[in-house]
């Protein structure tokens, strides 16, 4: 049947010419719209919001071109219409993603900040000889032979003072500081008092 008056059968409520121009047009179209979709799944649904939207509106409709032009031109605006609508949920949410992270960053730094604040407090509560050979070991990066020579103590000195310094920063922070913490001091250049060496 000619797809003009299968048109004007649809106007007038024909749902019989609906079906028949489904059937004639259903195929091509979907293989029509995949070519932009990427996803026969996404290319149906257009298509099938194409034929709704033209039983929907069949009575206010006015078709210049033919009607094959017009399921065509309706499925790849239809297509565009999500394809946009698609894209502002993505950039949305790329938006969203990229807040969160740059706060969490902030907050991470923030928390890191009160870390570094807490281990300086910690290391300047520290006994004199303590804290001075702490200091040579993870801020100067003096080795353990180093620093004994260097203070005139002997090497299981410098590991028991060490292990002391440790003990009482762990302690401060409730078991749960690494030791990252101590030598990020180096990293950062964060100024601690230090004791007047002999």
């Amino acid at each position: 049947m000619d797809v003009n008056t299968l048109w004007i059968r649809i106007q007038q409520g024909d749902d019989q010419a609906l079906k028949e121009l489904f059937d004639l047009f259903y195929k091509p179209l979907c293989s029509y719209v995949v070519q932009f979709t990427g996803r026969m799944s996404e290319a149906e649904d257009i298509v099938q919001s194409v034929f709704i939207k033209l039983w929907t509106k069949r009575e206010e409709l006015l078709i210049s071109t033919s009607v094959k032009a017009y399921l065509y031109r309706s499925a790849y605006n239809s297509y565009m219409d999500k394809f946009r609508k698609s894209k502002r949920k993505e950039d949305f949410l790329e938006s969203l993603k990229y807040e969160a992270l740059f706060y969490q960053l902030e907050e991470e730094d923030a928390v890191l900040q009160k870390k570094i604040e807490k281990v300086k407090f910690l290391v300047d509560s520290l006994p004199e000889r303590c804290k001075e050979i702490l200091l040579l070991s993870k801020h100067e990066g003096y080795k353990h032979r180093e620093i004994a020579e260097k203070l005139g103590v002997s090497i299981k000195t410098v590991e028991t003072q060490l292990r002391i310094a440790f003990r009482k920063i762990r302690e401060g922070f409730g078991g749960g500081v690494s030791l990252f913490f101590l030598s990020i001091f180096k990293i950062k250049n964060i100024q601690i008092d230090k004791p007047k060496l002999n």
